[in-house]
């Protein structure tokens, strides 16, 4: 072996090392309490500070730093963040989306108070823990790595730490302390943090951005152990830095230079992508908090106050002018989150790349260095620039199809910091590259007016997403996105729809930007910021405009006006205290009014009380009051026109014969468990089907297959004679193949009527009369505006089945339908499926409630073990079965 191979082998093991002491933090962190630790490079940062800060400024031994740094310091701020910001959030649900927020959140604070506490330039002088040689670090790691796996596999903790992981209120009930084997984790996270932080700072630069990210890119190290495997961490993290080091040996000629050194300087960037974007994903579940109630509309009032905010600026000069134009230009680029995030409820980690790439594309242009195009004047140059960048939403649209939550986030990070690593650091991309303004908008005032204008465009194009039925079926995806989906929402279409937008409204702020600062400057564009505008739309409400306009103002103006990081300290504090307002601050401070409001009992007078006895006589109903009284409890029998020719109307309108849905040979495997074993059913028109059986006879899986959420192993689903096993939710739906949900499916931001409607206008038979048909069926006439959020369990239900019915379909496919109904409302929603199925109406219903099957089902089958044991009439059917038979 070469001397040089031997050097370079040393070097990447020293990498490879630290690489994989984060990797293991990472693992640990994420099995003890199920959090990605997003703020795992600023732990390290901030160590790495702390230990230069004792020993370069205060003149401490190293031993003494580094005892204080990693033994007390890193622990105890893993077991803070542990208590103070996390375990909140795992007793009030652990929705995964507040947690990846509140993550967030972590990272931007200290990012913000490093560089208010230490400033934002590079240090050069950070004292060194361990000597250059690797194979001391390198037996730190192993150790570490055979000590954590030996403790997760064979001792007490090990099993309390899955248990918690696999479900924390089953693991407490059986007596485990899991806020212990939480705290225990965050803190051994933190503590490796830490050791990666000290031992990287001398060798790398150390200021509150750059190590940071440096450690965040090697997650990758995680994910593909796929947060479980610690050996598999260690050996890729190694294997990565050994060929990242020697990859430094080749020196080509030609075009492919500069590729070949970019991806010789960032390996661990490309296995970021490829583990984010082509390994199985990590974490599926939801990706955002969702709103709880129904949004309420902004004040005008505070739009006025907005409008002259951003007029004032008119009136400035000089550096307050100057400075004051980067605010419309980054409130563009916060608005693309904003369609996003609070249209579509999708992450999106990257949207910095996208706003770099259109200033550095209206630079390319305007100089005339684009390939293939010819120099053009600086704003056509935007437009282009703009038109160029769209499509690229794709890069983060297409894997957002098949991924949400922790998935979905690394792979729109992955993407961002793909793109500054090897476009934006890259001088043949950049080098000599100056942007100027547009002819006529020279000076910072003229500048300023057109970016308000661009702005107030931005925003109708914005508002333009939320209203008429783009709008309705964006909410519904972000709502729920399989109850989105069932109603027949193009899901899939509709992502591409917003990343696009996202990326087009992210091109033309960051052009912006550019044409402001008059230059091309990578920094402006870091994935760190990133971040920060992320967390700042998040927790200033995503769905809000308004939101994002006073998060450019804050971003832009604190920084400005005083030491920097005053927006990012600000900013992480709003963010780790997201799940105390998830809707953002206005929301919570709407919601605590309402509150107070209603701790107040309001009576009515003497006078009151006899004119409400003549209009509502004893005996009648008085209707739903629009302030949150209770409504009705069930809907009115139907009557002769809902029946023969509304929305519940399924009178075929081509006058042909109405289909039949049918499953033949249906088999469904589960890691070696057979959910289906060789199922035929028919689902004829007119006839209620009922389905019954004991847990884990496969009546769910049969279910999913029919309505399309799951693909079966072989078999066939027809339906009209036609093959459709394999076609989507919303495509069925489409068809006529409507459903409902075990668990309810509505869309809490939206109103009844607006619910009912993405119904209407996503099904089979798109008619304009059928939201009202559908409410009327239903008896929801009178809650056509309440917001659903607000709405009982028995009303939900009615509205998810008039949204099902809106679209006309020919076949219902009803997963317990009466799950929380009492009595009176099971009555009532009997009478509306009867009435269904004698208009034509395939009925399927799942249902444990076999009074209801006794009273409702035409043909009931029994299935067990994954196969129908016995069909026929229900009186015939269910007198032959045992308790656990039937249930």
């Amino acid at each position: 072996m070469s001397s040089l191979t031997y050097d370079l082998t040393l070097a990447g093991l020293s990498v490879g090392g630290a690489a994989a002491l984060t990797g293991i933090g990472l693992i640990v962190t994420y099995r003890a309490t199920g959090v990605l630790n997003f703020a795992h490079g600023a732990i390290a940062m901030v160590c790495a500070y702390v230990l230069r800060q004792c020993v370069v400024e205060w003149g401490w031994p190293l031993w003494l730093a580094a005892t204080v740094t990693l033994v007390f310091l890193a622990p105890a701020l893993g077991v803070a963040l542990e208590r103070f910001v996390f375990r909140p959030l795992s007793v009030l649900g652990g929705d995964p989306a507040q947690t990846l927020v509140a993550s967030l959140g972590v990272f931007v604070l200290l990012v913000g108070g490093a560089a208010l506490v230490w400033g934002q330039g590079a240090r050069d002088d950070a004292p060194e823990l361990v000597p250059a040689d690797p194979w001391g670090q390198l037996a730190v790691v192993l150790v570490l790595a055979a000590g954590v796996g030996s403790v997760i596999r064979w001792t007490r903790f090990g099993r309390e730490l899955r248990a918690v992981v696999d479900d924390r209120g089953l693991a407490v009930l059986g007596g485990i302390d899991a806020d212990r084997v939480a705290a225990a984790g965050w803190a051994f996270g933190s503590f490796t943090a830490g050791l990666t932080g000290v031992l990287l700072a001398p060798y790398v630069r150390l200021d509150p951005y750059g190590l940071p990210l440096l450690v965040m890119e090697v997650v990758a190290v995680a994910v593909a152990a796929r947060m479980r495997g610690l050996a598999v961490a260690v050996v890729v993290a190694l294997g990565i830095g050994v060929a990242q080091s020697q990859l430094t040996r080749l020196h080509p000629s030609g075009w492919g230079e500069p590729l070949l050194q970019a991806v010789g300087a960032n390996l661990f960037v490309v296995a970021l992508l490829i583990a984010a974007l082509l390994l199985p994903r990590v974490g599926t579940r939801d990706a955002l908090p969702r709103t709880a109630t129904a949004r309420v509309p902004t004040p005008p009032g505070a739009w006025i106050v907005a409008a002259v905010l951003f007029l004032l600026p008119l009136g400035f000069a000089g550096s307050d002018l100057h400075t004051s134009v980067q605010v419309p230009a980054l409130g563009v680029v916060l608005l693309s989150l904003v369609v996003v995030t609070g249209r579509g409820g999708q992450i999106s980690l990257g949207q910095a790349a996208y706003a770099g790439l259109g200033a550095l594309f209206t630079a390319l242009l305007a100089a005339g260095r684009f390939p293939g195009l010819p120099r053009l004047p600086e704003l056509a140059a935007l437009a282009v620039a703009v038109l160029l960048v769209a499509p690229l939403g794709l890069l983060t649209g297409w894997p957002a199809i098949s991924r949400r939550g922790l998935a979905l986030a690394l792979a729109t990070f992955a993407v961002g910091v793909g793109v500054s690593r090897f476009v934006f650091a890259q001088p043949y991309a950049v080098s000599g590259l100056s942007l100027g303004r547009p002819a006529g908008f020279d000076g910072d005032r003229a500048y300023y007016v057109l970016e308000l204008l661009l702005l107030a465009a931005a925003l109708l194009a914005t508002h333009a997403l939320r209203r008429g039925r783009t709008g309705r079926a964006l909410a519904a995806m972000r709502d729920h996105e399989a109850g989105a989906s069932a109603a027949g929402v193009r899901v899939p279409s509709l992502k591409l729809l917003a990343f696009v937008s996202g990326a087009a409204l992210a091109a033309l702020g960051g052009g912006l930007l550019g044409m402001g600062l008059r230059a091309f400057d990578p920094a402006a564009y870091d994935p760190v910021r990133g971040l920060l505008w992320f967390a700042a739309v998040v927790v200033l409400g995503a769905d809000s405009t308004l939101g994002a306009l006073t998060a450019a103002a804050l971003l832009v103006g604190l920084d400005a006006g005083a030491r920097g990081g005053v927006a990012a300290a600000l900013i992480g504090l709003l963010a780790v205290l997201v799940g105390r307002f998830p809707g953002g601050p206005y929301e919570a401070l709407r919601t605590a009014t309402a509150r107070l409001r209603t701790r107040r009992t309001t009576r009515l007078t003497p006078a009151g009380a006899r004119a409400r006895r003549r209009l509502h006589p004893p005996g009648t109903t008085a209707p739903a009051a629009a302030d949150g009284a209770s409504p009705p409890q069930g809907p009115p029998a139907p009557d002769n026109e809902c029946r023969t020719g509304g929305a519940g109307g399924n009178t075929d309108p081509a006058g042909g014969r109405m289909p039949t849905l049918k499953a033949r040979h249906l088999h469904a495997h589960y890691n070696g468990f057979t959910a289906l074993d060789g199922v035929d059913l028919d689902i004829p028109p007119g006839t209620i089907t009922a389905i019954i059986g004991p847990n884990g006879a496969g009546k769910s899986t049969l279910f999913h297959c029919l309505a399309g959420t799951h693909h079966p192993t072989t078999g066939q689903v027809l339906y009209d004679g036609q093959d459709i096993t394999h076609l989507a939710p919303h495509t069925r739906t489409r068809l006529g193949i409507a459903r409902t949900f075990q668990q309810l499916a509505v869309f809490p931001t939206l109103t009844v009527a607006d619910n009912v409607r993405v119904g209407a206008e996503q099904g089979r038979v798109t008619d304009p009369a059928a939201t009202e048909q559908a409410l009327r069926l239903l008896g929801l006439e009178g809650l056509r505006t309440h917001p659903a959020a607000d709405l009982p369990t028995g009303t939900l239900r009615r509205v998810e089945l008039a949204r099902a019915l809106a679209g006309s379909p020919r076949v219902l496919l009803l997963d317990e339908p009466a799950a929380g109904l009492d009595s009176t409302e099971v009555t009532a929603l009997t009478r509306v499926l009867k009435a269904l199925a004698a208009d034509g109406t395939a009925l399927l219903v799942v249902e444990h409630d076999l009074d209801l099957v006794a009273d409702l089902a035409d043909v009931v089958h029994v299935m067990t073990a994954g196969r129908i044991v016995a069909s026929g009439p229900p009186d015939r059917v269910l007198d032959t079965l045992g308790p656990q038979e039937a249930v």
